[in-house]
């Protein structure tokens, strides 16, 4: 199971708490209570309650991905991901796999992270560096008249590794996670619930820590910027106005 994913700072204040409100019932709460109060022969069984769960974030994960209209390598493996925990759990295959998937799918999040800093279009500029987030173009200005362009390029790059560290931090904390709840073979309801326990404590025991990391990087940027460019925040943030009713 994945945790939420983050709503852009675009968004406005209304937007990103009703996003995140049906970010984390996609995603956490209604999968949560389907496998651990649902999973019984009395109401859905077993294997219907592992389906009926998995669809939530499945739907959230496709609209999303339809919404943004375009290839994206992150949507694609969490939707990979969630067909992975469907497809381990419906063919009753060891719970070790799912240890195992739970670790690699942020650890591919790290790896591809550190593999994009040789190409052309590093990921931390996904992540943090972009321009609904910030105005790129009068901050590249700014290097360029302050010839930092090039410093502000290694500052990027050790965003870049902060932002593995986030995802490698994911990986563990998944993988210690998933080995400790899950003890019990798919199929059983012993094993439904303990899959919607590693849900519930998903974001509280992995997401929290990882986001923290990140807002170092993040941190860590923005430092950077206002060091090489002699602007402030304030010059270089979006502004996004409320709408006058």
């Amino acid at each position: 199971m994945n945790s939420p994913t983050q709503t852009t700072p675009s968004s406005s204040n209304k937007g990103k708490n009703e996003n995140q409100l049906v970010n984390l019932a996609f995603n956490i709460i209604i999968p949560t209570l389907i496998l651990m109060k649902l999973s019984g022969d009395d109401y859905l069984g077993t294997k219907l309650a592992i389906v009926i769960a998995l669809s939530f974030p499945l739907i959230y994960g496709l609209k999303d991905f339809l919404t943004q209209r375009k290839f994206n390598f992150f949507s694609i493996l969490g939707i990979i991901s969630i067909l992975l925990t469907g497809g381990i759990s419906l063919l009753e295959l060891d719970p070790a796999y799912i240890a195992i998937k739970e670790a690699a799918v942020p650890a591919l999040f790290g790896i591809a992270t550190i593999i994009s800093l040789k190409t052309p279009y590093p990921l931390v500029k996904t992540f943090l560096y972009n321009d609904k987030i910030l105005q790129t173009d009068r901050i590249a200005l700014a290097l360029k008249e302050k010839n930092n362009s090039q410093q502000f390029e290694k500052c990027l790059a050790n965003a870049s590794w902060l932002v593995a560290g986030s995802f490698f931090l994911s990986s563990v904390l998944n993988y210690v996670l998933a080995t400790i709840l899950i003890t019990s073979q798919p199929g059983t309801v012993e094993f439904n619930e303990q899959l919607g326990k590693m849900t519930a404590l998903s974001f509280p025991v992995i997401a929290i820590p990882a986001m923290l990391v990140l807002m170092g990087a993040l941190f860590y940027l923005f430092r950077g910027i206002t060091k090489l460019t002699g602007l402030t925040l304030e010059d270089v943030i979006h502004h996004h106005e409320k709408k006058k009713d």
